[in-house]
C-alpha cells in the first residue's frame, strides 16, 4: 500500500509541477517565440505532444512491459548482448541483368565486407514466366536478374559456396520453384541441404495487400506455403521457410500501425493454416522470419520494432501455446524506405537512408540492407550500392550506436510510443479476427482499402505542404544534375530467350513432360508439392512450365473492386 500511495503522490506531484512549468517558462517562451505553424504528427499521422514525462508511461511496467534483453517479452532484443557480441547482417539487395552479371555484383559486395547475400528476381520470374513469354517483353533484366532454370541459378552461384553464406530470395508466389533451384545448385557445388542457411520470402498475403505480384488464388497458395513449412522442417532445418514482409505494405502507403498490424496478422494467418494442416507450432515458428520497412520517422520506427517483438512473444506464447522460447523470437530483417527517397537531389536520399538504417539499428534489426542514392532512377551503380553499404558500416563501427543494448529503452517519449503502436496493432487484430481471418478479410477488401486510404491521407498531407518533402514540396532547385545510372541493354532479353530456348531443345524433353504431369497431378491432390516441383526443377523444367503446370490446376487470382 505505501508503494502505491507513494506512486499517487508522485503523480500528483507531477501534474502539479507541470502545470507550474507551463504557466512560468512554457507560456511566456510561446508568447515570445510561438509554435512553428505546421501539424506535429509522425510521418503516419500520430499526433506528438510538446512534452513527455513519467505520467506518459504510468501505466507502463518495466518487468513486463520493457524487461530485459534476451528474456520475454523481447521488447529490448531477441538477445542478451545485441551488437556488443555480433553485428546486424549487411545485406544489399542486388539483381539485374542475366545471372551472370549479378554473380559479379555479388561477388563485389562480398569482397566489400557485405556479409549477407540478398536476391532481387525480375518481374516475369515473380509472376511465374519464362524470358520468352509474351508477358516478359521489356521487362527482362530490368528491375531483377534473369531466372528461368535451375542452370541460371548455377550461374548465379558460380564461385559462391552456398554452405558458407546465408542467402535471402525475395519471391512470393513461385518461391517453391526458387527454393527448389537453389537447393539444387548448391547440390551441385556439393552442398547438403541441411546445412544450408538463408530465406525465402514466400509471403503470398502481402502480395494481395500490397505488392500484387500473385499468382495462383489465396487458398491453393496458402497451400504451397504450408508445404514449403513441413519441407523445409525435414529437409533445410536451418533454412527460413517465410519472411512475413511488412516493407511492401508501408511502401503501398499504409501507415506504420497498419504495417505493424497487418505483417504480425499475416504471420498468425501462416501459423494458424498450419496448425490446421497438422503440424506442431515448435516445429516450424523457430524458422518465420519477419521483414519490416524503415522510413524516416526515426522515432516511429524504433518502437514499432520494440512493440514487434513484445506483441508476437505474447502471441506466440498466450495464442497459439508454443513451448519452445525460439518460437517466441521475432527475428527481423529491415529494409529502408524506397517509397520515400526522390528522383529530385537523389544526394538528399544518402541522409534519408542514414535516418532510416540509424533506426532500424536502434530498434534492434538482424539484418539491414540501405537503399542506394540513385534507386528511384535506375537499378543501383557499383558507386552508388557502395555508399550505401560504408553507410551501414560507418552506423556499425563509428557511431557509437552498437555499444549498448536497446539505447532508446527509458526515453518517456519512445516507451509511449511503443504502447501506442502496440494499442492500435491489437485494435486491428480485433477487426480481423472479427472477419475469421487474414483470408477472409483479403477476400473482403478490407487490408487492401486501409492501406489504400492511408496512402491518400499522406499524399493529400505532402500536397498541402503539411509534410515536407525537402527538394520536392519545399528548397526546390531549378537546375539539378542527376549522377550516372545503370543501364540495361536490350540485348540482355535477346541473349536470355536465346538461352531457355537453347535449354529446352537440349534437355530430356520426355523427362520434363512426365515431372510436369506429376507436379499436376500433385496439384489435384492433397500430398505436399515440393517433392514434385524439386523433381521437375532437377530436370531442368523452367520456373514458368512448372509455374503454368500449377496453374492448369489452381487457376489464377483476380482482385476484387475495392469500393
Amino acid at each position: 500500500m505505501k508503494d502505491e500511495k507513494t506512486a499517487v503522490l508522485n503523480g500528483a506531484e507531477e501534474i502539479t509541477e507541470r502545470k507550474r512549468w507551463e504557466s512560468e517558462t512554457h507560456d511566456p517562451s510561446l508568447k515570445k517565440m510561438p509554435e512553428r505553424n505546421t501539424p506535429f504528427t509522425t510521418v503516419s499521422g500520430m499526433p506528438i505532444r510538446n512534452l513527455y514525462t513519467p505520467a506518459d508511461v504510468s501505466e507502463i511496467d518495466f518487468t513486463n512491459d520493457i524487461g530485459w534483453p534476451g528474456e520475454y517479452p523481447y521488447t529490448r532484443g531477441i538477445h542478451p548482448t545485441m551488437y556488443r557480441s555480433k553485428l546486424w547482417t549487411m545485406r544489399q539487395f542486388t539483381g539485374f541483368g542475366t545471372a551472370a552479371q549479378t554473380n559479379e555484383r555479388l561477388r563485389y559486395l562480398v569482397a566489400n565486407g557485405g556479409t549477407g547475400l540478398s536476391i532481387a528476381f525480375h518481374l516475369p520470374t515473380l509472376m511465374g514466366h519464362d524470358s520468352d513469354h509474351p508477358n516478359s517483353r521489356g521487362e527482362v533484366g530490368k528491375c531483377g536478374v534473369t531466372i528461368d532454370s535451375l542452370q541460371d541459378m548455377e550461374t548465379l552461384f558460380q564461385g559462391i559456396p552456398l554452405d558458407h553464406v546465408t542467402t535471402s530470395m525475395t519471391t512470393n508466389a513461385p518461391a517453391a520453384v526458387l527454393l527448389s533451384m537453389y537447393r539444387a545448385a548448391a547440390e551441385k557445388q556439393g552442398c547438403n541441404a541441411h546445412d544450408l542457411s538463408g530465406t525465402i520470402q514466400n509471403d503470398i498475403l502481402k502480395e494481395y495487400l500490397a505488392q500484387k505480384t500473385y499468382i495462383y488464388p489465396p487458398r491453393p497458395s496458402m497451400r504451397l506455403i504450408v508445404n514449403t513449412f513441413q519441407y523445409c522442417a525435414k529437409e533445410m532445418p536451418r533454412w527460413n521457410s517465410i519472411s512475413i514482409s511488412g516493407y511492401h505494405i508501408r511502401e503501398a502507403g499504409s501507415t506504420a500501425v497498419q504495417e505493424l498490424a497487418f505483417t504480425l496478422y499475416d504471420g498468425i494467418e501462416y501459423v494458424r493454416w498450419a496448425l490446421e494442416a497438422g503440424m506442431d507450432v515448435d516445429d516450424f515458428a523457430p524458422r518465420l522470419s519477419f521483414f519490416f520497412n524503415a522510413h524516416n520517422d526515426l522515432f516511429e520506427e524504433a518502437a514499432k520494432y520494440r512493440a514487434a517483438r513484445k506483441i508476437w512473444a505474447r502471441v506466440m506464447k498466450e495464442r497459439f501455446h508454443a513451448k519452445n522460447q525460439r518460437s517466441w523470437l521475432l527475428r527481423f530483417h529491415t529494409q529502408t524506405a524506397g517509397c520515400s527517397l526522390t528522383a529530385q537531389q537523389p544526394y538528399n536520399n544518402v541522409v534519408r537512408v542514414t535516418i532510416q538504417a540509424l533506426a532500424a539499428v536502434l530498434g534492434g534489426t538482424q539484418s539491414l540492407h540501405t537503399n542506394s542514392l540513385d534507386e528511384t532512377l535506375a537499378l543501383p551503380t557499383e558507386e552508388a550500392v557502395t555508399i550505401s553499404l560504408r553507410t551501414q558500416q560507418i552506423i556499425a563501427h563509428e557511431s557509437g550506436v552498437a555499444n549498448t543494448v536497446d539505447p532508446l529503452a527509458g526515453s518517456y517519449f519512445v516507451e509511449r510510443l511503443t504502447r501506442d503502436m502496440e494499442e492500435g496493432c491489437y485494435a486491428y487484430f480485433d477487426k480481423l479476427d472479427s472477419m475469421g481471418g487474414m483470408v477472409n478479410a483479403i477476400e473482403r477488401g478490407y487490408p487492401q482499402k486501409e492501406i489504400a486510404d492511408a496512402s491518400y491521407e499522406y499524399s493529400r498531407a505532402c500536397e498541402r505542404n503539411d509534410k515536407v518533402i525537402v527538394g520536392v514540396n519545399q528548397f526546390t532547385t531549378e537546375h539539378e544534375k542527376s549522377p550516372d545510372t545503370l543501364y540495361i541493354d536490350e540485348s540482355i532479353e535477346r541473349e536470355q530467350i536465346a538461352r531457355v530456348q537453347e535449354l529446352r531443345r537440349t534437355r530430356d524433353q520426355d523427362a520434363v513432360l512426365r515431372a510436369l504431369d506429376r507436379v499436376r497431378d500433385a496439384a489435384r491432390g492433397t500430398e505436399n508439392m515440393m517433392g514434385p516441383i524439386y523433381d521437375a526443377v532437377r530436370v531442368y523444367a523452367t520456373l514458368g512450365e512448372i509455374c503454368d503446370a500449377m496453374r492448369d490446376v489452381f487457376g489464377e487470382y483476380r482482385e476484387p473492386e475495392i469500393v
